[in-house]
């Protein structure tokens, strides 16, 4: 089995860089947004980019850490279906386009996993 990270300050920096995305390039965000979700994919895309800088913000600091980590395990869990309507989408698009939207599917074990190791690790 590979090896999960620990390192609190790379996930931060992680989730930092995700949240940073979802005001940048915000529609690629909103085109995963599930459809039954209400109001719109904007408002989500949104929303969840400020819980991402929120999750940093707290993984980064020794104080917050563990609650935070456990936070983002949650966090990295409940945004699985954005990556299921990803996949969905791409099925009539390139090769290409459906092994990256497959290929993430499975990478939210590991960061549910790492969040969970960092959460683990902190001082409490």
């Amino acid at each position: 089995m590979p090896r999960i990270p620990s390192s609190p300050l790379l996930l931060a920096g992680l989730l930092a860089g995700a949240a940073v995305a979802h005001v940048a390039v915000p529609k690629q965000f909103d085109a995963i947004v599930p459809r039954s979700l209400p109001g719109s994919p904007r408002q989500w895309t949104y929303v969840s980019g400020a819980a991402e800088l929120a999750l940093a913000v707290g993984v980064a600091h020794p104080r917050t850490r563990r609650v935070a980590a456990l936070a983002t395990a949650a966090f990295f869990v409940g945004v699985f279906p954005a990556n299921v309507k990803m996949a969905a989408d791409a099925r009539h698009r390139s090769p290409a386009l459906r092994a990256v939207a497959l290929g993430r599917l499975p990478l939210q074990v590991p960061l549910v996993l790492w969040a969970r190791k960092v959460g683990r690790n902190a001082a409490g």
